[in-house]
């Protein structure tokens, strides 16, 4: 039975998937031999590696989400930031960048989706009466930000985390409103 529900599942992604060759495809496909070859170890590190190659495109598509800087300012993504949260174990996509002016003043833009982090933050800033209670809540294009210091923070889709820290609110709104909010709560598919 269980491996009737493997193949299944397998047989599933391998239908669903875009009639174009890569490293998701590739690897289903992979996943698909192994499992018909009766090899699970081999099905099972094939699924992984599916997995991973989908977490790298959820990587990307987060990224280009991610606001140009304004004028007169850098921005620095952090290509290694998601590295350190699979370093912890976590799982999800989490994607940084810094923001600075021409003075050298900056702040740190995360987006963290679909991962644990993001669940233990839902109690709170899924929660109009809570984050009203934790400081003070701002409107940034269209999306209820909690602030709190040098710190907004908001939930976005119930899926995505959005942190910004390390300048006053009102040097950071700008970068903030330029985030397409409703894009971010899909931003996988």
């Amino acid at each position: 039975m269980l491996k009737k529900a493997i193949f299944a599942a397998c047989a599933g992604f391998v239908l669903a998937t875009p009639a174009f060759a890569d490293e998701v495809t590739d690897a289903l496909d992979a996943a698909k031999a192994s499992y018909e070859a009766g090899d699970l170890n081999g099905t099972a590190a094939q699924v992984i590696a599916a997995g991973k190659a989908v977490q790298a495109l959820q990587s990307k598509r987060l990224q280009a989400l991610l606001p140009e800087a304004p004028s007169g300012w850098t921005r620095e993504v952090d290509a290694e930031a998601a590295n350190g949260m699979a370093m912890m174990g976590m799982a999800g996509t989490l994607i940084s960048a810094r923001y600075s002016d021409a003075d050298g003043n900056g702040f740190t833009l995360t987006l963290t989706a679909d991962s644990p982090l993001v669940a233990s933050m839902a109690g709170m800033l899924g929660n109009a009466q809570m984050m009203q209670m934790m400081g003070k809540v701002t409107k940034v294009g269209g999306q209820d930000m909690l602030e709190q210091g040098t710190d907004l923070s908001a939930l976005v889709g119930n899926r995505v985390l959005v942190q910004a820290q390390g300048m006053e609110p009102a040097a950071m709104i700008p970068v903030l409103e330029q985030l397409d909010f409703a894009k971010l709560a899909m931003f996988d598919r």
